[in-house]
């Protein structure tokens, strides 16, 4: 079972950036696809990224479309998600999620594993 590990989360200004980090553990890594997604409190939790297996195509919410990029590195295991142009609307609990094959998908039941989340807060 794929174990995730968030980091890179933080407090920053509207306008800021960061880039959240996922480390995973499992032998099928190269060949799962990955997502993120996050969670404001009173909402329900929304798809934000996601990318094939090989890293070769990702989607976005269009909410962070031209805003936030997601990569990866299949030798280091390692899901990142770099965010620019930061909005107080972003702000949210950032959870990194592994899917069951190698396409990605926007719909949560896709990723089975989820790792413990990491705090994004954007201040005005």
């Amino acid at each position: 079972q794929a174990q995730l590990v968030e980091s890179g989360g933080g407090l920053v200004q509207a306008g800021g950036s960061l880039r959240l980090s996922c480390q995973a553990s499992g032998r099928t890594f190269s060949s799962t696809a990955m997502g993120w997604f996050r969670q404001a409190p009173g909402k329900e939790r929304e798809f934000v990224a996601a990318i094939s297996s090989s890293g070769g195509y990702a989607l976005y919410a269009d909410s962070v479309k031209g805003r936030f990029t997601m990569s990866r590195e299949n030798a280091k295991m390692t899901v990142y998600l770099q965010m620019n142009s930061l909005k107080p609307e972003d702000t949210a609990v950032y959870y990194c999620a592994a899917g069951s094959g190698s396409y990605p998908f926007k719909s949560p039941g896709a990723y089975p594993h989820r790792g413990q989340g990491t705090q994004v807060t954007v201040s005005s």
